[in-house]
């Protein structure tokens, strides 16, 4: 039995959080349009009869302008420590660009395997992205070069066989039952988040939190109290809609992940609450509950 820890770095909006998911098989880290959509490191746990990959998600890679972005950062940082294999994921629909090579050179003399993955290739064609290719060959830190759609899963299970043959552990760090390590009560409030993101999407910047005021099982039924946290009045009204259509729409689509992931009937109720620049305090982790434990 081999063991390992993974992390999937890249800037924002790259595919990581898709990645993860498809690696997974199940919905770890939410998904939207917006870059940035991960705030904190998520663990992913695979579960194979001869292994256990531990793949870490994180935040993009970007410049810090407030408390929250400083967390961000410092997920990444930790994120990258005490892992075994990097995975270095780079935008393919676009060219690899400059920034790009000098984004992975930054690895050099990284201490773990280092992987890049090319990923969006379903976008582009085989002739426009072999020229790029080469660029990274030349890169002898590097230990594989695997273009990749972590949206279709093509070349995925190559992913996972170089993954495979790099880890050398034999810890078993999870129970094999489990998926992730976040809570169910974190999983919820991310479901929400992402229908949020995903409905409003150049409406609202991206301050937007999530806090879970209420769970609680009465008679079989979940029963769910929610505040969406955002930063100005006017974003409020634009979240909840006319006539409350948008926060409803909201609440629907969260609504249905999360009785497929708790397994059972839920009632579920949205409030908008307004705390202006809660991006730049400690708000954001002591309410809602962020891992910074390691940090």
């Amino acid at each position: 039995m081999k063991s390992g820890f993974v992390a999937i770095v890249g800037k924002p909006n790259v595919g990581k959080s898709t990645l993860l998911n498809r690696l997974i098989g199940e919905k770890v880290s939410i998904v939207s349009p917006k870059p940035q959509t991960t705030r904190n490191k998520i663990l992913g746990i695979l579960n194979e009869p001869d292994y256990q990959i531990i793949f870490i998600d994180t935040p993009g890679i970007h410049k810090s302008h407030n408390k929250l972005d400083e967390y961000m950062e410092k997920s990444i940082k930790v994120a990258q420590k005490d892992v075994d294999v990097l995975l270095l994921m780079i935008d393919g629909s676009k060219g690899i660009r400059q920034n790009d090579l000098d984004f992975v050179r930054q690895y050099e003399k990284s201490s773990q395997k280092v992987i890049v993955l090319v990923n969006k290739i379903d976008t582009t064609t085989f002739e426009k992205l072999y020229p790029d290719l080469a660029k990274l060959n030349s890169m002898s830190f590097v230990e594989d070069i695997i273009p990749i759609s972590a949206k279709t899963g093509k070349n995925v299970d190559v992913l996972l066989n170089k993954i495979k043959s790099l880890l050398t552990d034999t810890t078993i760090y999870f129970d094999e039952d489990m998926y992730t390590d976040k809570s169910l009560r974190f999983m919820v409030a991310e479901m929400v988040r992402e229908k949020a993101l995903y409905l409003l999407q150049d409406e609202i910047p991206h301050g937007l939190a999530i806090e879970v005021v209420k769970m609680q099982d009465i008679d079989g039924v979940m029963h769910i109290d929610i505040d969406i946290i955002c930063e100005r009045k006017t974003h409020k009204m634009i979240i909840i809609g006319k006539n409350g259509s948008m926060l409803k729409e909201i609440g629907s689509r969260a609504r249905i992940d999360i009785e497929n992931l708790l397994g059972q009937k839920v009632y579920l109720q949205l409030f908008v609450k307004v705390k202006e620049d809660w991006r730049s305090s400690n708000y954001y982790v002591t309410d809602f509950g962020y891992d910074q434990t390691d940090l």
